[in-house]
């Protein structure tokens, strides 16, 4: 794997929280708490972890199947031109309000730090929450702005380019319907076919054919239009910053300009629109079938839904047969129904049903668990040929170390919600730093004589109520008073090499 400067980031979370409300007013189950890490187009992320820690809850709510409590998740696959999502138009409208709110926050939090730095130390504990808290609501705020517009920040400087932003967004709004007319055949006959189309002798369907051929240039054009015109207003906006490149301030605000898709903001219908860009695997592939659909029916779900074919068409039923094959699924399977397989044939379906749609990120839950030990090396042997062949990326989701250890690129280990280590496979394996990591791994049995399997002690601290500090602290054999009242920072000890733990492995070894 290349650098990761050098990577694409195809996904951006950023303090992702996803709290579920339990019986008891105002109490939260907190299964994801904070979790910001990147990832790269291309690659394969393992996460790992004990059950209960977070890991298939992360993964449902970055795809928001689970609309995410707080946080942000950023997604590069497409463009806001594409998809002009309504967020922007909301945020253009209120611009002027938006950028007084977020001064009137800024100076709030300004005012806190300034308790706080004064504060003893009981003090600054009280004042933290709130200092934090306001904290977060300035970054959004300033975020909010920063992403749309850059560095045109003060009221005075928008107004010459309010204007210009509602001519963007229109623009916008016409390219995406343009592209939303185009999508539906997307997957049809392109001219190359026609030409080779040699055994249809229905003249009929030939002309029918010939029409949609020219439906799709007319379409084409439209859309390179209205690109043409996206691009002359974004030339017309570049103008204009040009004007304040001079002002460190507004180079400080181009700099943290973002134009990814925030999906936690999305509608409904518009995440729907990026659900075949993002699809999931689940971890039991016996109750994530329908057992009333043949399996043809079940991997065309997705086509029809996302109105890539017309139902039961003689494209989309070679499609079917295309993915299957691609799965190691006989073309005869087609008119068979779920439970007339086995295990490891069930998630071959699951995972052809996931492809069908052609996606460019795929978060696979434990998708060999339920599996024997010689049908789980077919499916991880599976997934690498896909990933190859398709340039998928995967967030690979699984407590098995020796299973991630295969497959992945990069580990992250999660603990009660929270990642506490993330490197690269090869440098987690060679040099954990985290006290939890260690013990994962010792845990994984060998057939060395003379190593025993050391088994970590103690159970998982309640998700409602975790403890202060760091949250393994309960169950660290290096815990000190320290872990116990300060959370641990994220900090980078290796090149990509991250970890959030007071004692890292290096220092104690070190002095051991």
């Amino acid at each position: 794997m290349q650098n990761n400067e050098k990577k694409k980031v195809l996904l951006k979370i950023s303090n992702l929280k996803q709290y579920f409300p339990v019986g008891k007013r105002g109490l939260y189950v907190k299964a994801n708490d904070g979790v910001t890490l990147d990832i790269y187009e291309g690659e394969t992320l393992g996460l790992v972890g004990e059950s209960g820690c977070g890991k298939s809850t992360f993964g449902r709510t970055i795809l928001q199947l689970y609309r995410q409590t707080d946080g942000r998740t950023m997604y590069y696959g497409s463009s806001l031109d594409e998809l002009a999502p309504k967020y922007v138009r909301v945020t253009y409208s209120k611009l002027p309000k938006l950028i007084r709110k977020q001064k009137k926050l800024h100076e709030k939090y300004e005012h806190l730090k300034a308790e706080y730095d004064a504060a003893d130390e009981k003090e600054q504990m009280r004042l933290h929450t709130n200092m934090e808290n306001a904290r977060k609501a300035d970054n959004d705020a300033y975020l909010n702005i920063v992403n749309l517009v850059g560095g045109f920040y003060s009221v005075d400087d928008l107004k010459p380019c309010m204007e210009l932003f509602k001519e963007r967004f229109r623009a916008c709004t016409k390219l995406h319907s343009s592209i939303e007319a185009r999508r539906p055949t997307k997957l049809d006959y392109d001219e190359a076919e026609f030409a080779a189309d040699k055994e249809d002798a229905n003249d009929a369907k030939r002309e029918k054919k010939q029409k949609l051929a020219e439906k799709l240039k007319e379409m084409d054009r439209v859309i390179e239009g209205n690109r043409k015109e996206l691009a002359q207003i974004d030339a017309k906006l570049d103008a204009l910053r040009s004007q304040y490149k001079s002002d460190s301030e507004f180079q400080k605000h181009e700099a943290l300009r973002d134009d990814g898709i925030d999906l936690a903001r999305l509608t409904y219908p518009e995440c729907r629109l990026l659900r075949s860009q993002m699809q999931y695997i689940f971890q039991d592939p016996y109750s994530s079938l329908n057992p009333r659909m043949t399996i043809g029916q079940i991997i065309s779900e997705g086509l029809v839904a996302h109105k890539y074919f017309k139902k039961n068409g003689e494209r989309m039923n070679d499609e079917v047969l295309k993915v299957m094959n691609e799965c190691g699924l006989a073309d005869y399977f087609v008119h068979r129904f779920p439970h007339q397989f086995s295990g490891g044939q069930r998630q071959r379906i699951c995972i052809a049903r996931s492809l069908a749609v052609r996606p460019k990120f795929v978060v696979c839950d434990e998708a060999v668990s339920a599996l024997d030990v010689s049908i789980q090396s077919q499916i991880l042997n599976l997934l690498r040929d896909l990933k190859q062949d398709q340039k998928l990326t995967y967030l690979f989701i699984t407590h098995d170390l020796s299973v991630v250890k295969y497959i992945s690129d990069r580990i992250g280990v999660m603990y009660l919600g929270n990642m506490v280590e993330l490197a690269s496979s090869e440098s987690m394996f060679r040099h954990p730093y985290h006290p939890y990591t260690e013990a994962l791994l010792n845990a994984i049995p060998t057939t060395e004589e003379k190593k025993d399997l050391i088994v970590l002690e103690g159970d998982i601290p309640s998700p409602v109520n975790p403890p202060k500090g760091c949250k393994f602290h309960t169950r660290c054999k290096y815990c000190t008073e320290i872990c116990e009242q300060v959370v641990p920072d994220w900090e980078e000890v290796e090149p990509d090499h991250f970890v959030a733990c007071h004692h890292k492995l290096e220092k104690l070894n070190a002095g051991a």
